[in-house]
């Protein structure tokens, strides 16, 4: 019975040597002292256990202590950089942190050009009171109105003081603005023709392949789903920007709008053709010289053949 109580007064002497020596000890001078101690194999066990488990809540302790950083110690300069990554959700959220930092008109100022490049309200003096915070939000709900129902959506703009009523201020902001519903977009440019033509002459066609040139041309305003005179038109359109944009290359080539033209239409048929899973004898490249040929004869087959070339490789012009 004497036995017994003194190998567990021992055992017990043991373990608190095992845990209190963590203050002081490293984790291998422990285990080193846990090691000695042969004749208790549980009590190793124990000791390491203790270890892991103290250095765990030292770590997460000394977490909680850091917490975050706080953005109002930092150099201004260093602070506005990391704000100008958040997005306006974001923002308005550290907003509730860092009043004052994240309601910097700079950060505002920089959301809203970058989402919505070209305002008439960017180029006037700005009125009392004005806010780009505030400037963002009327610019969502335009883009959202217009994205409904353009004609309102302009309305809206207009009412605000954000756009001038002119067809080349409104050209430009469709030009420099990504978040507008392509199809909405459509049917407001085909209502529309004088905007159409301010947002065709935004556009810079120089030295550029006449395939990639198009795709370009489509990316900002897109083709419609059938053959039509909207079509047409703005293939027409195109054909004239794009000879005006490369008059040297047109000299040259020996081609005028009306071939320009010809090529454009040949292009989107031919990208129709090689990207359709519904057409299975695809064109081949001597088919498209010959066809194409017909139809513009002062072309070379060289440049045909390079026309070829890059819809087969690149895909769609107006996709």
């Amino acid at each position: 019975m004497g036995q017994g109580l003194w190998r567990v007064a021992r055992n017990q002497q043991l373990q608190h040597q095992g845990y209190a020596g963590q203050s002081y000890l490293s984790r291998e001078h422990g285990r080193r002292i846990a090691a000695n101690n042969v004749s208790n194999a549980n009590h190793r066990k124990h000791a390491q256990g203790g270890i892991d488990i103290y250095h765990l809540l030292k770590t997460r302790k000394s977490k909680e202590q850091e917490g975050f950083i706080n953005l109002e110690m930092l150099p201004p300069e260093l602070s506005f950089t990391i704000l100008s990554y958040l997005n306006a959700t974001d923002l308005c959220l550290a907003s509730c942190v860092w009043q004052d930092l994240a309601n910097d008109e700079l950060l505002w100022q920089g959301l809203c050009k970058s989402t919505w490049g070209h305002c008439s309200i960017y180029n006037k003096r700005p009125p009392l009171g004005f806010s780009f915070r505030k400037l963002y939000m009327q610019l969502d709900e335009g883009s959202l109105t217009f994205n409904a129902n353009p004609e309102e959506g302009v309305n809206y703009f207009m009412s605000n003081g954000i756009l001038d009523d002119s067809p080349k201020e409104i050209a430009k902001f469709i030009f420099c603005t990504r978040t507008l519903n392509w199809k909405k977009l459509r049917i407001y440019l085909d209502e529309r023709r004088d905007v159409l033509d301010d947002l065709v002459t935004l556009h810079n066609f120089r030295n550029q392949f006449l395939p990639n040139a198009l795709r370009e041309f489509f990316k900002h305003i897109h083709a419609p789903e059938e053959r039509g005179e909207y079509l047409e038109t703005l293939i027409t359109k195109f054909s004239h920007r794009f000879c005006a944009c490369n008059p040297d290359l047109m000299r040259e080539l020996g081609l005028s709008p009306d071939a320009v033209y010809v090529l454009c239409y040949s292009l989107i048929l031919l990208s129709i053709d090689l990207t359709s899973p519904h057409v299975k004898n695809k064109m081949s490249k001597r088919e498209f010289i010959r066809n194409t040929r017909r139809a513009a004869q002062n072309i070379s087959e060289d440049f045909v053949g390079h026309l070829y070339d890059n819809i087969y490789l690149i895909g769609h012009v107006a996709a």
